[in-house]
């Protein structure tokens, strides 16, 4: 069997395979074709790939001589242009957008696989992108937002006088939260972390964040450890709590999201105008419609003297272990693909396989997305 790895196109930086996941694959007897110049902005080389059993060809020899070809982010019209009826596609193509894109892959009858909609078991922790992305997400935020703090994150002792340390409100408390909340700490800040779910009160404290909470919220325990949306009641003393502890906060991180929904408002502009000169937002749901109602995916916004930064893609600003996650999660998942030899053995009776396919015979199949978009 064959994989093939294309370079990433726009401003994604990550590629899906590293060369060292590429070799626990041929150790399996896959042969793996690598698009030249694949890993080059993440700084690895295609010396580093040959050394590691792959060949390096181009963007045409991938599509016309592989099985499945492997992806960080979504297939362009040109590449699906491209693929053949019976490629395999795997990746982490945002399925909850399904857009036109995503309907020609439908239509041209391929099999694709979504990485995002792993089931929320044990067995799949090993090929968590979600996870792994978060990781390194929070941890990359909170250095974006004190590069952009005019103050230090710790508590100095200086012939100058005290410096009282940088105080941290985080929003969610998901993977990202953590790592921010953890991150922030290892900095100096004195942290506080909001959550409507009470079960990660735990994992905030030991981690030494204060975590705050309205009574009274909506929790599911089928939502996969996601958190649910909320009455409107709830979300009046939510907003009422948040702003008066962001009106007291140097730096606030935004992390909540709801899959499939637009980002919950949970800083509105009035909010931000009482917060104090020279704070700092970033916005990690911007991608979704953002948690602050100011917020601009992509961009940089000043507002009364409050820096807001909307970025869902730090993972591509640390692109070599991002990747190395990446890559690690998705050789992971094509073991559970193959036989001991390396053959294509497609399992549609495990959950993992299924719950992870999002297009097959020439249709949308994953329950969870249909639902969501109405289909």
């Amino acid at each position: 069997m064959r994989i093939g790895i294309v370079k990433e196109t726009g401003n994604e930086k990550r590629v899906a395979l590293t060369p060292d996941s590429v070799k626990t694959l041929s150790d399996i007897s896959i042969e793996i074709l690598v698009e030249k110049d694949s890993g080059t902005y993440a700084n690895y080389t295609d010396a580093d790939y040959q050394s590691a059993g792959a060949k390096i060809v181009n963007r045409k020899e991938v599509f016309g001589l592989t099985d499945i070809i492997l992806k960080v982010s979504a297939f362009g019209a040109e590449d699906i242009d491209h693929l053949k009826k019976d490629h395999i596609i795997i990746g982490a193509f945002n399925p909850f957008n399904y857009n036109d894109d995503m309907r020609q892959l439908t239509l041209k009858g391929i099999t694709s696989f979504s990485l995002e909609l792993l089931p929320r078991i044990s067995r799949a922790q090993s090929m968590d992108v979600l996870s792994s992305m978060a990781t390194v997400t929070g941890y990359k935020a909170v250095l974006d937002a004190a590069a952009h703090l005019p103050r230090f994150f710790p508590m100095f002792m200086t012939a100058a006088g005290t410096i009282k340390p940088a105080k941290v409100l985080i929003l969610g408390a998901g993977v990202a939260g953590l790592q921010a909340l953890a991150t922030s700490r290892r900095l100096g800040a004195v942290v506080e972390v909001f959550d409507v779910r009470s079960a990660v009160k735990e994992e905030v404290l030991s981690l030494g964040g204060k975590f705050i909470e309205v009574q009274g919220a909506t929790e599911d325990s089928g939502s996969g450890g996601y958190a649910v949306e909320q009455s409107e009641e709830y979300r009046q003393k939510q907003g009422n709590l948040i702003a008066d502890h962001a009106a007291k906060s140097d730096v606030v991180i935004c992390t909540a999201l709801i899959p499939g929904k637009k980002a919950p408002l949970l800083l509105t502009k009035e909010t931000v105008e009482h917060m104090k000169p020279g704070s700092v937002i970033v916005d990690l749901a911007a991608s979704a419609g953002g948690n602050c109602e100011l917020t601009k995916n992509n961009a940089h916004v000043e507002y009364n003297q409050v820096k807001i930064i909307g970025n869902s893609n730090y993972p591509s600003e640390l692109a070599t272990h991002a990747s190395q996650m990446f890559g690690k999660n998705m050789s992971n998942f094509i073991k559970l693909l193959v036989d001991e030899s390396g053959n294509l053995n497609l399992n549609f009776e495990d959950e993992i396989i299924s719950g992870t396919c999002l297009t097959r015979n020439g249709e949308l199949v994953h329950t969870k997305v249909k639902e969501v978009l109405s289909l």
